[in-house]
């Protein structure tokens, strides 16, 4: 091979392939530990292959969704913390999922950063394969993207892409009608959504990210609010499948406002009862310090309720103290109506 009279390298311009290849190395026993039936190959391929009828299923129809973990990253990044955002990545994917009826089959992330640095990128891609082993979700493969002079610094972006599957016929929602009820699951925090204005709050507050939370014992501000989005998809699963289950709603950006009219059936609404549950420390402490009205917080956060499933009135019961036993806190929240839109009785704050 010739060799050019500048001798300029791809590493000159900021890309270290072999710094690549050693995340590559690195993360391949964390997507291992994410092996589900289904799965036909490591990581490494051009493509990553998953084979449905090994899976178990029979008529499958695919479900895809995609997502990210917003604004939130600026805190991981600021704090140097990765170990939590990996996690978040899969949840905003599989949550959305598992609300069309959908079991997560597998997961890809897209991850792009100025300057790859391999340490924090493992840790960020083995947060993902711990989501992914808590929903039985197989990551099967990704992409590392290491572009400087789009990225400065430290930044990065992260992507997730999650593939589900359901037998025909068994799509949701389903069968939504006037009186079903309203179980609300509860939040592990903030989630993934309203970031930009967590920042904004926090600015005002004049606190930095070590300093202690207004709002919680023993845990830094910045690690209070980078706790992970909490995966439903296992009890949610197991409630389908024992039948009543009519709908669900991950609860993410827009709140309860916006994201239950998304499964409930042109001219039905809900009625919604805020002294159902009460609202954790962390959105009033949001609320209070940036002085939020109580509409926008239910439009931008999802306090307190991260999921809620709509239900046949029969089945509430059963189905609440079955998501109890799975370690689920259950609140019923509301019931559908004929209202055509969503009205709240009651004040969360």
């Amino acid at each position: 091979m010739s060799e050019t009279k500048n001798g300029l390298t791809y590493a000159d311009a900021g890309v270290d392939i072999d710094a690549g290849n050693a995340l590559v190395d690195r993360i391949k026993p964390a997507a291992k530990r994410t092996d589900r039936p289904g799965v036909m190959a490591g990581l490494g391929g051009f493509g990553a292959l998953f084979d449905l009828k090994a899976a178990g299923y029979e008529d499958p129809v695919l479900v895809a969704a995609t997502d990210g973990v917003g604004t939130k990253l600026r805190i991981a990044i600021d704090t140097g913390r990765y170990d939590t955002i990996g996690i978040d990545l899969v949840a905003m994917c599989v949550n959305d999922l598992v609300c069309q009826g959908a079991e997560p089959l597998f997961f890809l992330d897209y991850f792009a950063t100025g300057k790859l640095e391999i340490e924090a990128a493992a840790t960020i891609v083995e947060g993902i394969a711990e989501g992914c082993v808590k929903s039985n979700c197989a990551l099967i493969g990704g992409e590392t993207a290491e572009m400087p002079g789009m990225y400065h610094g430290e930044d990065f972006d992260l992507a997730g892409f999650a593939v589900g599957a359901m037998e025909r016929g068994r799509a949701l929602p389903s069968d939504v009608n006037e009186g079903d009820v309203l179980l609300g699951l509860g939040s592990d925090g903030v989630h993934s959504n309203g970031y930009s204005l967590v920042r904004k709050v926090v600015e005002v507050s004049g606190l930095d990210w070590d300093a202690d939370a207004p709002f919680a014992s023993g845990v830094s501000l910045g690690d209070a609010l980078l706790a992970p989005t909490r995966l439903y998809v296992t009890p949610c699963l197991a409630a389908i499948r024992a039948g009543g289950v009519h709908a669900l709603a991950h609860i993410t950006g827009g709140g309860l406002t916006e994201n239950l009219p998304r499964v409930l059936p042109e001219g039905l609404g809900a009625e919604i009862d805020l002294t159902a549950w009460d609202l954790p420390p962390v959105f009033r402490w949001l609320a209070e310090t940036g002085g939020t009205p109580e509409a926008d917080l239910l439009k931008t956060f999802n306090a307190g309720i991260g999921m809620v499933l709509v239900v046949a009135p029969q089945a509430a019961e059963a189905i609440s103290l079955q998501l109890t036993d799975m370690g689920e806190t259950v609140f019923q929240i509301g019931t559908v109506t004929t209202r055509g839109d969503i009205g709240y009785q009651g004040q969360l704050l």
